[in-house]
């Protein structure tokens, strides 16, 4: 038997063993990918799901200690905040506290962030009445603060559907900036300033009550 026949017989015979471990390095591999997913949930619930269909913001004039909340009610009566931010569809992105978390560390050293913002996204539509507000919840100073509020639509495309200056004038102040309807489709209707009390501030009974 020739040299060149006896080895085209013996690769013939080591190719299905060799396509074995192959396979079976295939399989083990996954399994080890696999077990890493479940081993590292922290990365998991790091994931971010961007997708939003409406964000409503509020700014107020930078480098001022004072602390503007935003508060926004679905039509279901869920309500995102400071004290909830996740509710439902609902969610509080950016809680902004003034002075006290503009902050920042970088590369060891600390920076100021002096803008102030709050941002609620809305994730998902659910048709009804929305509910938008604004709670003056520290005054560091005694002058009135203007704040500006704004409903943009974001999905399929960037859009500003309400821009409103208001006025907060001390603490404790709150105000509904704006209502209005979102159809099944996500289009707005009905936008008005009908006030509607949101915190739960003003239903603490007081000392002598």
């Amino acid at each position: 038997m020739s040299l060149r026949r006896r080895y085209s017989r013996q690769s013939r015979t080591t190719d299905p063993f060799i396509d074995l471990l192959f396979n079976a390095l295939l399989g083990f591999t996954f399994l080890f990918l696999v077990s890493v997913m479940f081993m590292n949930p922290e990365a998991r619930k790091g994931r971010v799901d961007l997708k939003a269909e409406y964000i409503i913001s509020v700014t107020w004039p930078d480098h001022l200690a004072d602390d503007i909340d935003l508060w926004v009610q679905d039509p279901i009566g869920e309500t995102v905040s400071y004290l909830r931010k996740d509710a439902g569809w609902l969610h509080l992105d950016r809680d902004d506290r003034g002075e006290i978390n503009d902050t920042i560390l970088i590369d060891g050293k600390e920076l100021i962030y002096p803008i102030n913002q709050e941002v609620v996204t809305i994730r998902g539509i659910i048709p009804g009445e929305y509910i938008v507000n604004l709670y003056y919840y520290t005054a560091a100073n005694t002058q009135p603060v203007e704040a500006l509020v704004k409903v943009e639509k974001v999905n399929p495309t960037l859009q500003t559907v309400f821009v409103r200056k208001v006025v907060m004038a001390e603490q404790d102040d709150e105000q509904t900036v704006v209502r209005f309807t979102l159809d099944r489709q996500g289009g707005v209707s009905g936008i008005n300033q009908l006030q509607k009390t949101l915190t739960p501030y003003a239903l603490e009974p007081g000392p002598n009550a």
